[in-house]
């Protein structure tokens, strides 16, 4: 009988998705689900971007660009000066989703066997990328007690081997939310100068920032021109997650010629979302201040009630829509599951992320958990409340 690969057999279960047929279960025995688990804004997208493609005039659905069509580049480009990043039309490679970016990547900078250094907890899928991309991934562990601040230097610099090729950062950070400062960006750019390494921001959630805090990109630092990759993406910034478009951006040439190969092989990002997604670039201000003020206020009411459940820990995010909270349970893969399976308060539960596949370090994470804060305020207060009932009957 012919077998499956042993990178198919290595590459990770989403922590994200993999209780769906749970979820399926609980919604077959009519129960009200919460779902506290994916970064699904309820957001409604720009309604320029919407209108784009219904109104569109084009006869025939043809390939654009490998990199993407020059118009929607000049305009990315254009995006990225106002926020003082540098990057220019030709330092931009259209995506099928921040996912593929992160493949072309991986892909253009890094052999099998090669190694990445990321901050953990970092996003589940960047196990995924590494294992299908043959890399190994190196963590450096921040913790729930720091509010995952980034780790001192020698904690980086003594993971450094020879087949050390980046650092790859989320900024703001999935899950844990983390804003990375300017001091810490240019911290981690001595880092890279000195090793002659590359420098990865995945830098989708870049509006989300709260208390007045401001987004720092690698790419504002002009000593990173040659070793800073961002990775960027639609979904959260516009809440077009199914326009499946992003963007991979560097000012190193070779970067850039190596993952236009990769684009060349995947023939061209899709049409119709590339003309949603350079309407959405004219999306007033105004849109982004209104989602920015509502999601400051969902994590001030999702955090205060999560703090005020006994033997509960939290952290803070200065960004982006995601917690951590750390459980009073040994597991929190069964804890998740048996609220799906076996737990209702009055037909309702909730369905959350478990947080141990936000982990490479294997046993870290287990009694924590990743919440969004993608649901309106009441919704999050009656999610919590569930969640404090669960955790009174629950046993290990």
């Amino acid at each position: 009988m012919p077998s499956v690969s042993t990178k198919g057999k290595n590459m990770p279960e989403s922590p994200i998705r993999k209780l769906v047929p749970f979820a399926e279960k609980a919604y077959k025995a009519n129960k009200t689900v919460y779902h506290l688990n994916i970064g699904q804004p309820d957001i409604k997208s720009p309604e320029i971007a919407m209108k784009a493609v219904s109104e569109h005039n084009l006869e025939i659905l043809a390939y654009t660009r490998s990199e993407g069509s020059e118009e929607y580049r000049k305009k990315i480009s254009a995006y990225y000066h106002r926020n003082n990043i540098p990057a220019e039309a030709n330092d931009i490679i259209v995506t099928t989703g921040g996912s593929e970016a992160l493949l072309f990547a991986m892909g253009s900078i890094a052999d099998v066997g090669d190694e990445i250094i990321i901050p953990e907890p970092f996003y589940a899928n960047y196990n995924g990328f590494a294992t299908a991309s043959g890399i190994s991934i190196v963590p450096v562990i921040s913790k729930i007690e720091d509010n995952f601040a980034l780790p001192p230097i020698s904690e980086f610099e003594k993971l450094i081997t020879p087949k050390t090729k980046a650092i790859l950062i989320c900024n703001p950070g999935n899950p844990t939310g983390y804003l990375y400062s300017k001091e810490e960006i240019q911290t981690l750019a001595e880092i890279v100068k000195k090793h002659d390494l590359f420098l990865v921001a995945d830098e989708v959630y870049r509006e989300f920032t709260y208390d007045g805090s401001k987004h720092y990109s690698i790419l504002e630092e002009e000593s990173l021109a040659q070793n800073g990759i961002i990775i960027d993406s639609v979904s959260k910034r516009y809440s077009m997650c199914g326009a499946r478009i992003g963007c991979m951006v560097s000012r190193n040439k070779e970067v850039i010629t190596t993952a236009l190969k990769f684009a060349q092989a995947r023939l061209s990002p899709p049409t119709f979302a590339q003309i949603a997604s350079e309407a959405a670039l004219e999306t007033p201000q105004r849109y982004f201040d209104n989602v920015i003020t509502e999601y400051q206020d969902r994590r001030n009411t999702l955090v205060n009630a999560l703090k005020a459940i006994p033997g509960v820990t939290v952290g803070e995010p200065k960004g982006a829509f995601y917690c951590i909270a750390q459980l009073p349970v040994k597991n929190s893969d069964a804890f998740a599951q048996w609220l799906l399976e076996e737990f209702d308060d009055n037909g309702e539960t909730i369905m959350v992320a478990p947080a141990a596949g936000f982990y490479s370090t294997q046993g870290v994470g287990l009694n924590q958990v990743r919440i969004a804060y993608v649901l309106n305020k009441e919704s999050l207060i009656r999610a919590v409340e569930i969640l404090k009932i669960a955790l009174e009957k629950y046993k290990d």
